[in-house]
């Protein structure tokens, strides 16, 4: 049984076609239909159901499936663990984010990242926080940056407070409140754009609304904080947004909250995280005095940093 084997049984598995798994592969699809049936021969079962129309696996190939994906990632954890003792980290980093994330400014880590170790793959999701905490958990994403309420923690995952921060309310240029101050009681009467109940950033603001004695009608319910403030920007409602995050949108009316809301950004990761991720989460480094992560200064420094 040899590596490249099980590389192609992977490629079939997830093409369902031989042909585009050789494509994949970039080899002549006789050659990996040669391994393939050798590999069956080798295990005395077929992996793959073959007809005219499709192509898919057995039982005997979904039981295989399973240890063929973990053999070929414990292969690459080996090539890049001798690497990075050699002093090169190579594999993947697999990213997430939240798509507010104000703690660090992501895409300069991420090229920071890039030219201090070119040979690592990266790859970024943004997602909500707990979707995120999730994948963490499952070993799909090394590390991610969350928002959560403040008396929230991260579970089943190491995590690293990176900053605190409020919320502002976000309106249209024309409110009467557009530069202004106020409180969440003088919001009680408008209608508001939120993430969906049960996301982090929804509870965060229910939270600070239920302590205020105040309540608000969630008139519009987002998935992403550009849709809210497209929806904000038309005056159909009063958003929420991070102070930190807000600024980035022009021509929307910004109004200060004396009680405001507050939430905490992290930096999570797995419980064994490969070279790769042990290299990023040191380019991030710890809070700096004010809250902020030292990755402004990492980043900053460029080479020799």
């Amino acid at each position: 049984m040899e590596l490249q084997q099980l590389r192609y049984v992977l490629a079939v598995a997830e093409t369902s076609n031989f042909t585009r798994a050789a494509e994949r592969c970039r080899v002549v699809q006789s050659a990996l239909s040669h391994q393939i049936a050798a590999l069956e021969r080798e295990l005395g079962a077929r992996l793959f159901e073959r007809t005219s129309r499709r192509v898919r696996l057995t039982t005997a190939g979904e039981a295989f499936l399973p240890a063929a994906r973990d053999c070929l990632e414990a292969a690459d954890r080996a090539r890049t663990e001798v690497a990075a003792a050699s002093g090169e980290i190579r594999g993947r980093l697999a990213v997430g984010s939240i798509p507010t994330v104000s703690a660090v400014d992501l895409p300069v880590v991420l090229k920071e990242f890039r030219r201090r170790h070119p040979r690592v793959r990266i790859t970024l999701v943004s997602a909500g926080s707990e979707d995120l905490i999730e994948r963490v958990r499952r070993g799909e994403t090394d590390v991610a940056f969350l928002g959560l309420p403040t008396r929230a923690e991260p579970k089943a995952v190491q995590s690293r407070p990176l900053a605190r921060g409020e919320l502002v309310a976000v309106v249209a240029p024309d409110h009467p409140l557009a530069g202004g101050e106020s409180d969440l009681r003088g919001l009680a009467d408008e209608p508001f754009i939120d993430f969906r109940a049960g996301h982090a950033g929804r509870i965060q603001s229910d939270v600070a609304f239920a302590a205020a004695g105040v309540h608000r009608e969630v008139a519009f319910e987002v998935t992403s904080a550009e849709f809210m403030v497209d929806l904000v920007r038309h005056g159909l409602g009063v958003g929420l947004l991070p102070a930190a995050y807000a600024p980035r949108f022009p021509n929307l009316g910004l109004v200060r909250l004396r009680d405001a809301p507050a939430r905490v950004e992290h930096l999570i990761w797995g419980a064994h995280p490969s070279a790769a991720a042990a290299a990023f989460l040191g380019l991030i480094g710890p809070p700096a005095a004010g809250g902020e992560s030292g990755v402004s200064r990492a980043a900053a420094a460029g080479p020799g940093a």
